[in-house]
């Protein structure tokens, strides 16, 4: 297709990304583990800095908040070559993909953590105050009343984090993972094409992200009784 002498059909080789699709899909692995191990660190580690954020003593609140402001005030880029580059100048090393989960685990854990606490903030106090009467322990009325409640509410926006993290492992390409986009970087590089690899790229993470969007939907549907 010609446009005023601008050929769209040379910005997308399709036999090229037909034949690179099987190389760059050895990636896909990767891009999998590093996102479902750091939002599963995420999650965990979001929910004690939120209960910490919002804890009575300042000994819990303040380190909560200042962890919360440095991961959402600095880029994830910077945090992974501090962990990967920077850490080995003080005698502590990890291998390319330890890092790139730590950190983006870390990072999204002050994201959730906000997320949790606006979601538990949400569930009606009074629940806390009936709990209370009947006697129910802070950590029984936490799991078994607040949290499935709190789930519910907070299920659309930890969906956006977890989407985030799968399109944030692009970066760790820059540290050696051999995920998605470094293997679509190869192959850029060799056949000198990248318009068409970083499309390539694109449709796949795209279809990634749909299944996701699904999964929040069935997860929205299992949770709306508490609703």
């Amino acid at each position: 297709m010609n446009f005023n002498g601008f050929d769209f059909g040379g910005l997308f080789d399709v036999e090229l990304a037909i034949r690179s699709l099987p190389f760059v899909l050895e990636g896909l692995p990767m891009t999998i583990i590093i996102s479902v191990a750091a939002m599963g660190i995420g999650l965990i580690l979001g929910l004690f800095l939120a209960l910490a954020r919002s804890a009575k003593t300042r000994w819990l609140r303040w380190p909560a908040r200042v962890y919360i402001s440095f991961m959402r005030g600095t880029p994830i880029l910077v945090f992974l070559f501090i962990l990967y580059f920077g850490l080995p100048v003080v005698g502590v090393e990890m291998n390319a993909l330890t890092a790139a989960i730590l950190g983006f685990g870390f990072n999204s854990a002050a994201y959730i953590a906000e997320i949790d606490r606006s979601s538990l903030s949400a569930v009606d106090h009074g629940q806390w105050e009936a709990s209370r009467s009947l006697g129910l322990s802070y950590g029984l009325t936490l799991r078994s009343i607040i949290l499935p409640q709190a789930v519910r509410i907070a299920i659309p926006p930890l969906t956006n984090i977890f989407m985030d993290i799968v399109k944030a492992t692009s970066l760790a390409a820059v540290i050696t993972v051999p995920e998605l986009f470094q293997k679509t970087q190869i192959v850029a590089g060799r056949e000198f094409d990248a318009m068409t690899m970083y499309i390539l790229v694109a449709l796949v993470y795209w279809p990634i992200c749909i299944v996701i969007g699904y999964l929040q939907e069935r997860l929205e549907k299992r949770y709306s009784k508490y609703v």
